[in-house]
């Protein structure tokens, strides 16, 4: 099971590595503790200690967005996974490891929040309790297979935001992304 696990770490990171570009001059250490003061910006990037973070695999619901639930009461889609993060950061310790870097210079990590005793990846937990998504890749492709079954389950149990309707973020960002190349 070690043995796999570390395979497992070893892909996760050349693929990793291989999406990231160069990094830039000022090191962030390995592995670190997010901070109690770090600045949330969306439901999967933040601002500590000088450096942007951004969870790998990862894809909150997009700031200004709507979902409107059953009730049909509108609410910000994006602030909704904010403040999931927001909770999760505030009622665990999480220790993250860098993996490489985004085009826009945030550093990409993968996070584990000790809960009762037990270590929780932060992606997962997000994912599992819908609200967040598992990103994909230019061309529509998970970026983490693992995120992509927490997903599928979340929604099939309508978890989180999958009990509203909303467009999904990974779909806004492919559309958008696809009206800039014609």
């Amino acid at each position: 099971m070690k043995l796999a696990s570390l395979a497992v770490l070893a892909v996760f990171r050349l693929c990793a590595s291989a999406q990231a570009q160069d990094a830039p001059d000022s090191a962030v250490p390995t592995p670190l503790a997010v901070s109690k003061s770090a600045q949330l910006l969306t439901g999967d990037t933040w601002r500590d200690g000088g450096h942007l973070f951004r969870l790998y695999g990862v894809q909150s619901c997009l700031r200004g967005t709507s979902a409107e639930e059953p009730n049909g009461n509108k609410i910000d889609c994006g602030n909704t996974s904010l403040a999931h993060l927001a909770a999760l950061f505030d009622s665990a310790a999480v220790t993250c490891q860098p993996i490489g870097y985004a085009l826009d210079e945030a550093v990409f990590v993968v996070c584990g929040a000790q809960l009762n005793g037990e270590t929780i990846d932060v992606g997962t937990a997000l994912i599992a309790t819908g609200y967040a998504f598992a990103a994909t890749t230019a061309k529509g492709k998970a970026v983490n297979e693992n995120y992509l079954v927490a997903e599928i389950n979340a929604k099939m149990k309508r978890a989180g935001l999958w009990s509203t309707t909303f467009r999904h973020p990974v779909k806004l960002l492919l559309n958008k992304r696809s009206e800039r190349q014609q």
